[in-house]
């Protein structure tokens, strides 16, 4: 059993995708950062300074000033704008990827085609052919 794991860990694929996950995780700290401190102040200015991660409902039905207050307190609510950044963060990830993927697609050789055999009666006319020159 510790030989199988060891040529299962050993594979091509899951070093790749261990790989993969690192990088993953490291992209989506900088696509955080992009998405708090890039794209979303302006985006609050536009709409009048608003902060999409301050948005909530509260359930608990006392008032709280902020988010923060509220999670303190531990009342109950709805963090719909915390949502909101976060489907802007996978957005912002998914379009990043696609221009990646796109580019990498862009660079990469593509197969070259195998030269396609010749038809069958050309080989029998090569093999004739041959075959008389070897006579003479």
């Amino acid at each position: 059993m510790l030989q199988e794991f060891k040529a299962f860990i050993a594979r091509g694929n899951v070093i790749d995708l261990a790989v993969g996950i690192i990088m993953g995780v490291a992209f989506t700290t900088i696509v955080n950062s992009l998405v708090n401190d890039i794209i979303m102040p302006p985006i609050g200015v536009l709409l009048g300074g608003v902060d999409f991660s301050e948005y909530y409902i509260n359930l608990s039905g006392t008032a709280y000033p902020n988010l923060a207050a509220a999670k303190a307190a531990g009342a109950a609510t709805i963090n719909y704008g915390v949502f909101i950044n976060a489907i802007i963060n996978f957005l912002i990830i998914a379009f990043a990827v696609f221009l990646l993927v796109k580019q990498v697609n862009r660079f990469m050789k593509k197969p070259e085609a195998a030269p396609a055999a010749p038809p069958r009666s050309e080989m029998l006319l090569e093999e004739i052919r041959d075959a008389l020159k070897a006579r003479n």
